[in-house]
């Protein structure tokens, strides 16, 4: 997906209705109150892989922050530990995003929240770029 496809992406995610029940949506999968995409999936050698679906979410970074204005930087560190050390229940989709992803880009724009986050789900599968779209105010 090339730059213009993930903008168009994010705007159809942002814009677009929230996903009745979990599951697939037109845009990539979701449920009640968020949705989110595959923008990029960057495979081989683990620490390339990382490092281009790192650069892959600072590019996109730079266009939305001319848009929004700069994001917010959370990490997700302290959801991930609340939720396995003290069985905190972590609404979604903030919960699923601590298991795999370490931080993310994030942008309060009207009454939803916008983030982009590297998801890296094990040490064989692929990091993917994500965009999440919320009306889930972050914990």
């Amino acid at each position: 997906m090339n730059i213009a496809e993930q903008l168009a992406t994010i705007d159809v995610l942002w814009t677009g209705p929230f996903p009745p029940a979990h599951g697939r949506s037109p845009a990539g999968w979701g449920g009640p109150g968020f949705t989110m995409a595959e923008l990029t999936e960057r495979g081989g050698v683990r620490e390339l892989a990382e490092a281009q679906a790192d650069a892959d979410r600072d590019g996109l970074t730079e266009l939305l922050a001319a848009r929004w204005g700069d994001p917010y930087r959370l990490s997700l560190w302290s959801l991930h530990t609340r939720a396995l050390e003290h069985g905190e229940s972590i609404p979604e989709p903030w919960g699923w995003l601590s298991a795999c992803a370490q931080d993310l880009h994030l942008w309060s724009v009207g009454e939803r929240w916008v983030a982009l986050a590297v998801a890296r789900q094990g040490d064989e599968q692929p990091c993917q770029l994500l965009a999440v779209v919320t009306d889930v105010a972050p914990p």
